[in-house]
């Protein structure tokens, strides 16, 4: 029976808009970071008349001063995110978005044993034991800044010498295997604390990194962020040493071949040198 014919309205259809799909989206378990500016652009916008070319115009008008992979990690990413459920619900035809090309940033040195020496000379001198240690640990254990200013005492087991870093940024624990001179800095650090204080003292990125930049002043050595002289320097040194990809992968907590390889590893030297230079050992002309 037609509603109409008893006197009533027929509902009108439901049309699924840029602000509905969100909300399903993020009701579905969606990721919500980045996307309110977006939600805000958009609005009631219907799902089914945005394009590629609307997705590229938000990103710009919401970021137009920023790099191209912002506007790709703030604005295309999340938007096509929500598109992608829309189609999946049937509420839109499915949609590529391409994302900005994005220039690759220029990639900062590691740090070697030399600059980690002169680094650690010279935070004892100024009697800065736990910014030479937080740094040493990072460079020796591949654990990111936000990681080793989170380590509390009692996740530090100076015995077998390991540390437990919870919920990394993979959202798993990680174990780290101290190096002898972390474990003898650490042991030096740990009298009278309690099992919950911070190991490093430190509770945020921005203070460790001023207190690394004015060091490397004082020590007139270049100046290398915590990621930089931590795991960057991590990953090189670990190839370098002989270290194959997959240990030092699972070392450090990586899940990507291709973000650590293009990435954190640096080849030091010429390589095509060091290979011929290795090749030496044999002989072949001699077989």
């Amino acid at each position: 029976m037609d509603i109409t014919s008893l006197g009533g309205e027929r509902a009108a259809p439901f049309e699924p808009t840029f602000a509905s799909a969100a909300e399903s989206y993020l009701k579905h378990g969606g990721e919500e970071r980045y996307l309110a500016p977006i939600v805000a652009y958009f609005g009631d916008r219907p799902l089914k008349t945005i394009y590629p070319f609307d997705i590229k115009a938000m990103a710009e008008a919401l970021y137009p001063s920023q790099s191209n992979a912002t506007r790709n990690r703030q604005a295309v990413t999340p938007a096509r995110a929500v598109l992608m459920h829309g189609y999946d619900r049937g509420w839109c035809n499915f949609i590529r978005v391409r994302r900005f090309k994005e220039e690759k940033p220029k990639r900062r040195k590691p740090a070697t044993a030399v600059w980690l020496h002169a680094f650690s000379r010279q935070c004892d001198k100024d009697g800065l034991e736990h910014l030479a240690a937080i740094v040493l640990f990072m460079a020796s254990t591949g654990a990111r800044i936000s990681e080793a200013i989170a380590l509390r005492w009692d996740e530090v087991d100076l015995t077998a010498r390991t540390a437990l870093l919870l919920k990394t940024k993979t959202s798993t624990n990680s174990m780290r295997y101290l190096t002898d001179e972390v474990a003898r800095r650490l042991r030096g650090l740990k009298e009278g604390n309690s099992s919950t204080d911070r190991v490093f003292r430190y509770s945020n990125r921005h203070s460790v990194n001023e207190r690394i930049r004015a060091v490397c002043d004082r020590a007139d050595i270049p100046y290398k962020p915590p990621h930089t002289c931590g795991r960057h320097t991590f990953a090189s040194t670990a190839i370098e040493l002989g270290m194959d990809v997959k240990t030092t992968m699972i070392a450090g907590d990586w899940r990507s071949s291709s973000v650590f390889l293009e990435t954190y590893v640096t080849p030091r030297g010429t390589p095509g040198r060091v290979v011929a230079d290795r090749m030496n050992v044999h002989d072949f002309g001699d077989i």
